[in-house]
């Protein structure tokens, strides 16, 4: 691309402009414009520039000629002096003067009050200069010397308010006895806010005390309270300052080293030790330092004089020096009174009283400080720097000897003032906690009942079928027991046993299945564990660690070996551990009252809404103590339960040590007893009201089957019976055989009875039920169903026009009633016959139905009907199993073998750890054993009865006997795989 011609250009080749727009257009003309314009105004900038340069040149040019000049003109002038200062001595040599010896004396007279007004003049200066470097004591010698010599000097004002001689020929003084006035307040004023101070030294206390007395004329006495005054404002300054974050621990610390610098420098300043007594050797503390001061300071003798005179060090300092006057050179200030010692009752009673005046500051000031302090913790760290502080060698070296000569007995700040406050505080901290944890967990209660109170009427209703999964098994344990959930098993269940597993691990699905712990129970009592678990934690930073316990004690005191002046920090742990306690207590006792008024909301007529919530806090009342670790560790104390713990983990542990137990009980142990039989009470109240509940609605429909009048009900209860051949004698001698017919099964409504209850029992997980619960309900029932046969009696001998009692309806309802005597009746007391153990209204019905039946008939019925009952016991006592416990497995199961019978009766499993009687086939293990075993095994001796009842109760044991029975078969046994029977436990 060419360049622009216009822009090539120059401006010095300009010469015409009419040219320019011969050979240009406009376009160009207008660029050549500008850069003609452009070029203008850069040559401006350079000129302006350059005139500024010139000019400040110029400047300094002018002011350097006018140096010049005033050089020049002030030698002009020195020569002219010179000149005319040689021309006098020419000119003029006086003759000896006639002043003589008057002259000398005016002189010296001259120069003594010049050096004095000199003196005079410097003292205000370093006046200063001392008070700025603390040096009170020094200052206060200046001061007085000034004022020593304002009196030589007479300077005070002359009468008529004329001034003095010497201020009328030097006015200057008169502002220097001005400025001089005011050093005596000022001297006072920073020699008090020196007491107030903590890092002062012993030396400046004694030498501004002495200042005070010097300033003021006061006595020891009054040194002594003017100090305790400046302290005890220190005090007050410390406990009153505003608070900015963590200063608390700070402020305390702070208050504990002011109160026991206090009583350190008292013994430093004003102790004395008695006249006659041991002087104290090397090492050891200084004492009197206030007398030695003053002796040094207003002494009068020669060596006194010598060593501590107010001007010494400045005999070298200049020649006019030795014109002051010896009043001058040797002053020494006086005290106007004579300082007389304090005695030791009045230097006693004295701190003791500022010692109780603190103490009800501290007190009240402390207090109001730990109020901002929210955990243990903090308290901890608290006690801690103070422990820290009162252990350090400065202090615990000398602490009692200064106690016991000061006060003439030991002092214990931490005893006497702080742990008192300390402890206050805790057991407010742990109430409040305590009592968030309980208003949450009875919040956290209410919104479960509500919940599941809602769940059962949608359930019921056959609404809202996305509710939450575990108020569903609140409902219905039975769907929780047997779902699957991925947390049944632990990822570790197969290699590590119960044994080797600690009590405080997580516990699997499986476990909490067993007994019937529900996720509502489960969530509840991890919400309230982890709750007492941050308490727990917190408390523990106030005790002493399980590693070290009370070993911490005695390593801190036997370090410097002064046992008397570090302080025990545990001596309040069992005061600490009772708060907790006692919170803990009312905690749980404020959940259970809650707990008690939702059961009698519910108890006169609980509806099926109510009956889950009921149940769900007789499983929560059941089980708090077992989930809640933490709670026996609150209650018991942390290493109380632990103790506990291990010595109960071993049987023969618990068997050998059951004596002693009793014996000896602690206050922790009987309270956490007492509080498990609350929440136990409390649980089977809850239980109960479930319970009479269901036996109501149950036999209520029962009592309605029995009481049946037209023949078409009853008939639709009866069931089929059993035809037999009987051989009978007759009077001929010849044998006859007859059939009769007797009945085998119990009547609909009986066994539509028992599978309900049963149902309704395995439905809020009854292998879990406590014992006595399920013993009530049973016998409730069979109570109420007594009752029912007792109205039955009555109510065929009042009414008529009801279907008669017949001799077969009569059998049934005999058997029906046996069989439920048999099902439902507790288990025979030793020593008890069979009919003083029953229900005399028994006898009186069966007696009743008896009498519709022939005698002779009744002779003939009764052995087969009794044969058929217990058959009927025994084949049912596997569906109803939960109704029929272990204790009443008959014992003609045991001799089947002899028995005539074909009947196969299944064999019950003896162990009743999880599931109520699980039916167990040993026809193939019997064979497999008689086969292997061979003939030598009938003459085995049978183990002892108590052994066996012992191992048949231990975890596992189901599986260890399926185990045993398989080791001698052929097949590979599934039980046989160790993993599987750790499992089991």
């Amino acid at each position: 691309m060419a360049e622009d011609p216009a822009l090539s250009l120059r401006v010095s080749e300009i010469k015409d402009p009419a040219a320019l727009f011969e050979r240009y257009n406009t376009e160009e003309i207008r660029q050549i414009e500008r850069k003609v314009r452009g070029e203008i105004e850069q040559k401006k900038e350079e000129l302006r520039q350059m005139v500024g340069e010139r000019y400040r040149d110029l400047i300094d040019a002018a002011d350097t000629i006018g140096e010049m000049r005033q050089c020049s003109e002030s030698v002009v002038q020195s020569i002219q002096d010179m000149h005319q200062y040689c021309r006098s001595l020419k000119q003029g040599r006086a003759g000896v003067s006639s002043c003589g010896q008057s002259q000398r004396q005016w002189q010296e007279k001259f120069y003594t009050m010049a050096s004095q007004i000199k003196l005079l003049l410097e003292i205000p200066e370093r006046i200063w200069s001392a008070m700025e470097a603390s040096q009170y004591l020094q200052a206060t010698q200046l001061y007085l010397l000034c004022c020593h010599l304002h009196s030589l000097l007479q300077l005070g004002a002359a009468t008529g308010g004329l001034y003095s001689p010497v201020l009328a020929r030097f006015p200057i003084l008169v502002r220097q006895v001005a400025t001089t006035g005011h050093f005596r307040s000022t001297i006072l004023l920073d020699s008090r806010s020196l007491l107030r101070g903590r890092a002062v030294s012993d030396q400046a206390i004694a030498e501004a005390l002495v200042s005070t007395m010097l300033l003021e004329g006061s006595s020891p006495r009054q040194a002594l309270a003017d100090f305790l005054l400046a302290r005890k404002a220190s005090i007050h300054q410390l406990l009153n300052q505003p608070q900015h974050g963590a200063g608390i621990k700070a402020q305390v610390c702070s208050l504990v080293e002011l109160m026991v610098t206090t009583l350190f420098q008292a013994y430093a300043v004003f102790y004395l030790p008695p006249e006659g007594g041991p002087r104290p050797g090397e090492g050891a503390l200084s004492c009197g330092m206030l007398f030695s001061i003053l002796e040094n300071v207003t002494s009068t003798t020669p060596a006194a004089k010598g060593s501590r005179r107010v001007l010494q060090e400045e005999t070298s300092t200049g020649s006019w020096f030795k014109y002051l006057p010896p009043s001058i050179t040797e002053f020494q200030p006086a005290l106007r009174t004579l300082a007389q010692p304090i005695q030791r009752e009045q230097l006693r009673d004295t701190l003791q009283q500022w010692i109780n005046t603190c103490k009800e500051d501290i007190c009240r000031g402390v207090g109001s400080l730990l109020v901002y302090v929210k955990s243990l913790k903090g308290l901890a760290a608290i006690r801690d720097a103070v422990w820290d502080l009162l252990s350090t060698d400065s202090i615990s070296q000398h602490w009692n000897t200064v106690c016991q000569r000061l006060l003439e007995r030991p002092l214990a700040v931490w005893d006497d003032f702080l742990q008192q406050l300390f402890l206050q505080r805790l057991q407010a901290i742990t109430k409040d906690e305590t009592e968030s944890i309980s208003t949450s967990s009875v919040q956290l209660l209410t919104s479960a009942v509500r919940d599941l109170e809602g769940q059962t009427i949608h359930t019921s209703s056959g609404t809202n079928p996305g509710s939450s999964r575990g108020a569903q098994y609140e409902v219905d344990v039975a769907s929780f027991l047997w779902s699957e959930s991925p947390g049944d098993l632990l990822s570790d269940a197969g290699w590590v046993s119960v044994t080797q597993r600690g009590q405080q691990q997580h516990r699997s699905g499986l476990a909490m299945k067993t007994q019937a712990l529900t996720p509502c129970v489960q969530n509840f009592c991890s919400s309230m564990d982890a709750k007492l678990r941050a308490r727990l934690d917190d408390l523990q930073h106030y005790l002493p660690s399980q590693d070290t316990g009370s070993d911490s004690i005695s390593v801190t005191v036997s370090s410097s070996g002064h046992t008397e002046s570090s302080f025990n920090r545990f001596t309040d742990s069992s005061a600490v551990e009772e708060a907790l306690r006692e919170g803990c207590l009312a905690c749980v006792r404020h959940i259970l009252s809650s707990i008690r008024s939702e059961l009698a909301a519910a108890s006169p007529d609980p509806s099926p809404a109510r009956l889950s919530s009921v149940l769900f806090m007789a499983r929560l009342c059941q089980s708090m103590g077992e989930l809640c670790p933490n709670l026996k560790h609150c209650i018991l104390g942390k290493q109380m339960g632990s103790e506990a713990t291990a010595k109960g983990t071993p049987r023969q542990g618990k068997k050998l040590g059951k004596a002693r137990a009793t014996a000896e009980v602690s206050p922790a142990h009987a309270k956490w007893a007492g509080l498990k039989e609350e929440l136990l009470n409390c649980s089977m109240e809850a239980y109960r009201i479930w319970s009479s509940a269901l036996s109501k609605v149950l036999l209520d429909k029962f009592g309605t089957a029995l009481h049946a009048e037209s023949a078409g009900a009853i008939l639709t209860t009866a069931t089929n019976w059993e035809d037999l051949e009987i051989q009978e004698e007759a009077e001929s001698g010849s044998s006859v055989t007859s059939k009769i017919r007797l009945p085998v099964q119990p009547s609909w409504f009986v066994q539509s009875l028992l599978f309900q209850l049963c149902v309704e029992v395995n439905r809020v997980g009854g292998h879990a039920l406590p014992r006595p619960t399920l013993q009530e309900l049973l016998q409730t029932c069979l109570a109420q169903a007594l009752q029912h046969y007792h109205s039955l009696t009555q109510q065929a001998r009042s009414k008529e026009g009801v279907f008669p009692m017949t001799q077969n309806r009569a059998l049934q309802l005999l058997f029906d009633l046996r069989y439920l005597n048999t099902t439902l009746g507790s288990k025979m007391e030793e020593g008890k016959s069979s009919r003083s153990h029953q229900d005399p209204r028994i006898h009186e019905v069966c007696d009743w139905l008896e009498s519709y039946i022939d005698p002779f008939d009744l002779d003939v019925f009764t052995p087969p009907l009794n044969a058929n009952l217990n058959r009927l016991s025994q084949r049912t006592s596997v569906l109803l199993g939960l109704l029929t416990g272990s204790e009443k497995q008959f014992a003609s199961r045991s001799s089947s073998v002899n028995s005539q019978e074909p009947y196969n009766i299944l064999p019950l499993t003896s162990s009743q750890i999880r599931f109520g009687l699980l039916p167990l086939s040993m026809s193939n293990v019997r064979k497999s054993k008689s086969a292997s075993r061979g003939p030598d095994a009938p003459h085995q001796p049978a183990p002892p009865s108590s052994t066996a009842d012992t191992d048949s109760f231990r975890p596992g044991s189901l599986f260890r006997q399926l185990a045993d029975q398989d080791e001698d078969t052929g097949a590979p046994s599934l039980f046989k795989l160790s993993w599987l029977s750790g499992m089991a436990k």
